[in-house]
């Protein structure tokens, strides 16, 4: 008999791979072993090499700033999450009244193609969530519009934390973005409007503007149990392979994107991934345990807070009050961005939202989608009460 499986091979100090193509007993030889090294997991490539170079096929183009790229990225979202991307008539944007938005107001996107649009791609894929950005207004005293944002690119290329001016961030989006970005406004419903302390939203907006972008806890609001936030093929065993190759390809990159996290819930300092990972095995732990430890809104890392996109805008909501009187029992670090669009804090009612919503399109969303060719989906929009520890144990796959 013949056959052509394809094999992973990983410990906590490297990766290798092989493949056999005869059905017999197989070497492998590791030419230098780490004695602190405590074993070796192995993959199964389930696709076979054929498969599994079909699936980096269907994945590479969702990274290209091209017409493939973004046909491979709604294809994508339409096989594994179910998307339906309908088209919007024309135009394809609107333009708001600013006297129509208030602070607190929340801002989704979508974008599907580039190196962003592949990376929110597989963000939603990981998260369930149907946008894979957000910003948040807030007006100044003298009426004029800003945006805040978690993940806004300096002259630098830098990620950092922003309040600009709305008339700028919408030009950037409208005329300068070119991963086809796809937006809508969700107004504040009034009696959440009426609780907003929009001085202290003001105060926690520039307290952080500036900052990094939160790759620290990006990953971290994605997995909170051992086995249900993992669509497959995914594992824990799988993350931590890659998260072993991309140490040993990019190790400044692993520090800002997981081992200062990993150490916050181990209680250590200073350890890379290898030594973490022996750390575990030496508390009689896994690695699957140490990932669902929820993380804390009040840790400080070497460049500060981390707030990622959505929970620098829940942050602010908590500093302005949103989740009184539980708000010592929530961690918006926790939520993805699903999470914060099923939060019940929007407008429910379609007579009160702006004229100019959703004024030239013939399906009336109860939120208003100001750019954008295909209409955007929000399953589950609207819908979710706030309680203690929420999202803190939440599978994010189907049963």
């Amino acid at each position: 008999w013949t056959c052509l499986d394809l094999y992973l091979f990983a410990s906590p100090y490297r990766v290798t791979w092989d493949y056999y193509f005869l059905s017999r007993e197989h070497t492998l030889e590791i030419d230098k072993w780490e004695d602190r090294a405590e074993g070796i997991s192995i993959f199964l490539m389930q696709a076979g090499m054929l498969g599994t170079l079909e699936a980096l096929w269907e994945v590479f183009p969702l990274f290209t700033n091209t017409g493939w790229g973004e046909s491979a990225n709604l294809g994508f979202l339409k096989k594994h999450m179910g998307a339906s991307f309908e088209s919007r008539p024309q135009p394809w944007y609107t333009n708001i009244s600013v006297d129509d938005i208030h602070s607190g107001d929340f801002l989704v996107i979508s974008k599907i193609r580039g190196r962003w649009g592949g990376f929110e791609t597989l963000e939603k894929w990981v998260t369930g969530s149907y946008a894979g950005h957000s910003a948040v207004f807030l007006k100044d005293s003298e009426g004029k519009l800003w945006v805040g944002e978690s993940g806004h690119e300096n002259e630098k290329g830098e990620d950092i934390i922003a309040v600009i001016p709305w008339d700028e961030w919408w030009d950037l989006e409208l005329n300068k973005d070119d991963s086809n970005p796809h937006i809508a406004v969700l107004p504040l419903h009034p009696d959440v409007r009426a609780k907003f302390n929009e001085t202290a939203a003001w105060e926690y907006a520039l307290s952080m503007a500036g900052k990094p972008y939160g790759y620290h806890n990006m990953l971290f609001s994605w997995i909170d149990t051992i086995d249900g936030n993992y669509p497959p093929p995914l594992d824990a065993h799988l993350v931590a392979s890659a998260m072993t190759v991309w140490s040993k390809m990019q190790p400044e990159y692993a520090a800002n994107l997981w081992n200062e996290a990993l150490n916050k819930r181990l209680g250590t300092k200073g350890l890379d991934l290898s030594d973490i990972l022996v750390e575990i095995e030496k508390r009689g732990s896994s690695f699957d345990q140490l990932l669902t430890v929820p993380e804390q809104d009040d840790w400080i890392y070497s460049d500060g807070k981390s707030t990622s996109c959505i929970a620098f805008v829940l942050e602010m909501y908590k500093e302005a009050g949103l989740f009184d009187p539980i708000a010592d029992a929530i961690q918006v670090t926790e939520f993805t961005i699903k999470d914060a669009y099923t939060l019940r804090f929007f407008e429910n009612n379609s007579s009160r939202l702006p004229k100019w919503c959703n004024d030239a399109d013939n399906v009336k969303l109860p939120y208003c989608q100001i750019l954008g060719k295909y209409r955007m989906e929000l399953p589950g929009f609207n819908s979710m009460d706030p309680y203690p520890h929420m999202n803190e144990r939440c599978p994010s796959k189907p049963p």
